[in-house]
């Protein structure tokens, strides 16, 4: 029997919930394949990241298991601690 999809009508957007994500290896020269609408960790520690503005900064101490409204165009390895990263979008 075919999953039955209730909103299947409606358009993703930055308010409804996540439908996809992505594996992040982090690099410091290599932007995502996508910019994230959030991220997530398996791992404690902190996200050295590259906004989708461009902004450079380190997001500290992200907890396992939190969904991180943050729009991302790269994570970088210098400065990053956490291991696990998803992309969420």
């Amino acid at each position: 029997m075919p999953i039955s999809d209730s909103f299947k009508s409606y358009q993703d957007g930055l308010t409804g919930p996540i439908c996809d994500g992505f594996d992040i290896t982090p690099a410091d020269a290599t932007d995502l394949s996508d910019v994230t609408r959030a991220v997530m960790v398996g791992s404690a520690g902190d996200l050295a990241v590259v906004l989708k503005n461009g902004s450079t900064l380190t997001l500290p101490s992200l907890a396992p298991g939190v969904i991180y409204p943050v729009r991302v165009r790269r994570v970088l390895e210098t400065g990053t601690t956490a291991a696990g990263i998803k992309g969420l979008f």
